[in-house]
């Protein structure tokens, strides 16, 4: 539990889609964090009702429930990963019902009424909920809380960002699918034709994440950064271009970050800022092999932040190298967060019906 939480509050909290990846990580990350629940229930499809998960050490197994209008009653918060469609079909629902929805697929966040919130970076946000919060992408997650310290130290007029994404961002099915393709690589097999990307990704790098609409050179996921991080920093002034490509790692999404910033801003006081900033931590020493790994980013709730340093081509603009874990900070995690930043600031109380 965070700091300064008041343990006496005792929510009855849904996880719905809670056999997925992300799903996983919330029940993890809430028996770690002592989240102060009573009860958690786990939803998933019906192909996967009545299995059991493991769940905090004093609630034990969990048994799996299929979503239905009776089963979702009496509900304090409910935390999604479970996809636009059933969010965009359950959330109210469930808001409905009385709980607060965390909801992390791409269904609500630029909703105007919908706060889009990252712990670290505008948690004030929270406030304005009507009984639904938005997780931002992943890779806008790791971002913004990069660049939350240089915004209010400096302002940022403009950013570039490259993002290396891990399969695990897509799902189960495209972590075996790389496996499996490495595997036959490796030992000279022909692999299968890919099934989940639409073309191989081990050995390759795709510059495709998500999908392209008709007319429109940008993927889904790019506009997702763009607009996202606008919402989230409240300056729709910002200009910001993004590219995102799928590369053959597991976990963990690395991002090369070219930032113009309004006022002049030094590398040495940009790693000072971000030192002392929270949920960030600096790796910055090239010259001795220390930046940033994906690898070693997995598994950590970190934003970690390296090869720091000037532009020579553009006044005022530094480059970063910044990397997460995509199903953690990037997902699970600030889902956790933010039900603590619920509890703590008295907007939502057991029991009680959530504003909606």
């Amino acid at each position: 539990m965070s700091p300064g939480a008041d343990p006496s509050g005792a929510y009855r909290l849904a996880v719905v889609g809670a056999t997925g990846a992300v799903g996983a990580q919330m029940l993890e990350i809430l028996a770690e964090r002592g989240f102060p629940a009573r009860e958690v229930v786990p939803f998933a499809s019906e192909r996967s009702a009545g299995r059991t998960l493991e769940g905090p050490d004093r609630l034990g197994e969990l048994r799996v429930s299929p979503l239905s209008e009776e089963a979702i009653r009496d509900f304090d918060l409910a935390l999604f990963s479970a996809g636009s469609s059933v969010s965009r079909e359950w959330a109210p629902r469930f808001a409905d019902a009385g709980a607060v929805v965390i909801d992390n697929s791409s269904c609500w966040r630029m909703e105007p009424e919908v706060p889009l919130v990252v712990a670290e970076v505008n948690p004030e946000a929270l406030a304005g909920h009507r009984g639904i919060v938005a997780n931002p992408n992943c890779s806008t997650m790791q971002m913004v809380v990069a660049l939350k310290p240089i915004h209010d130290a400096a302002g940022i007029e403009r950013v570039v960002v490259s993002t290396y994404q891990s399969t695990s961002g897509t799902g189960v099915r495209a972590v075996r699918e790389l496996q499996d393709q490495s595997h036959a690589i490796l030992h000279e097999v022909e692999p299968e034709p890919p099934a989940v990307y639409p073309h191989r990704i081990a050995f390759n790098v795709l510059p495709q994440v998500e999908t392209f609409r008709e007319g429109d050179d940008y993927s889904t996921e790019e506009r997702k950064m763009m607009a996202e991080t606008r919402k989230i920093l409240g300056d729709e002034s910002l200009r910001i271009s993004a590219t995102c490509a799928r590369v053959p790692v597991v976990t963990g999404h690395s991002e090369s970050l070219n930032v113009q910033t309004g006022e002049d801003l030094s590398p040495e006081r940009c790693r000072e800022l971000l030192s002392g900033a929270p949920g960030v931590t600096v790796i910055d020493d090239p010259a001795n092999g220390l930046y940033p790994l994906a690898v070693d980013a997995a598994g950590r709730d970190d934003v970690f932040v390296g090869r720091i340093r000037r532009d020579p081509s553009h006044q005022r603009t530094l480059n970063l190298w910044v990397v997460s874990d995509n199903l953690r900070k990037g997902a699970a995690l600030n889902a956790v967060q933010l039900a603590e930043l619920l509890h703590e600031r008295g907007l939502i109380r057991p029991g009680a019906r959530s504003p909606v």
